[in-house]
């Protein structure tokens, strides 16, 4: 049996150069057995079959003289959609395998009123997860939140010298022991709804740092619905993968 780094395998099993290999596992994209391929340069099988999943493409919900809204794929970070548009002002962030609305000033003048609704909590932002765990009643989340860094690596944990933050949950369906829910924040902080949901003991489905991984889900399972500021009111339809735990 032999053996090599993943992304020099995965290179000659799909006939693509090695960096571009390695650029597809750190996306999160290639699984092998049923896993997630996570780091590129370790050791494997050099039989291994991997798949590899697609990303989506970026769509524009709306765009005005003031405002651009985009429906954010899974697996490209915010940076990246970002520059998309060089001309737009990025307004707010969504973690790499969060899909959804994504928010762009047009302009200074507006960049500058938008930040100021949401420093004051004024901008709704209502999100869709699969959760492990049944969830039948309305549950709200007021523990503050604390984010370091670690080689460029943002990683957040519930701690009282945290910064505020209020997540409130809203049950939609319950199937067996797996919750779909809407989740609404009032405040942002680095990965608020992972952390605070994993805390009270319903990690959200395919979240491998926060979360519960699964075998036959490849990213966290979280998706920005709906965002409304000022008169605008935005909303990103949910990606095929959540149909997985619908109840219809």
């Amino acid at each position: 049996m032999a053996y090599d780094k993943a992304y020099k395998v995965l290179a000659k099993q799909e006939g693509i150069s090695n960096s571009k290999a390695k650029e597809l596992i750190d996306k999160g994209l290639v699984r092998a057995s049923g896993k997630k391929v996570m780091i590129a340069r370790g050791e494997i099988d050099t039989s291994t079959k991997f798949t590899v999943k697609e990303i989506g493409t970026i769509k524009v919900i709306f765009q005005d003289d003031d405002i651009l809204a985009v429906d954010k794929p899974a697996f490209l970070t915010s940076d990246e959609v970002a520059k998309k548009f060089p001309k737009a002002i990025m307004l707010n962030r969504l973690d790499k395998e969060t899909s959804g609305v994504m928010l762009f000033a047009k302009n200074e003048d507006f960049q500058k009123k938008a930040i100021k609704e949401f420093r004051a909590n004024n901008v709704y932002k209502e999100y869709v997860a699969i959760v492990d765990g049944k969830v039948i009643d309305e549950i709200e989340i007021d523990k503050p939140i604390l984010t370091t860094k670690d080689r460029g690596q943002a990683k957040s944990k519930v701690d009282k010298k945290g910064k505020p933050a209020k997540t409130t949950v809203y049950p939609m369906f319950v199937e067996g022991n797996k919750s779909k829910v809407k989740v609404v924040i009032d405040t942002g902080r680095t990965h608020q709804i992972r952390v605070h949901l994993n805390n009270i003991g319903i990690p959200i489905i395919g979240d491998t740092i926060y979360g519960k991984p699964v075998a036959n889900i490849n990213r966290v399972l979280l998706h920005s619905k709906r965002t409304k500021i000022f008169d605008y009111d935005f909303e990103a339809k949910e990606p095929r993968e959540f149909k997985v735990y619908e109840f219809n």
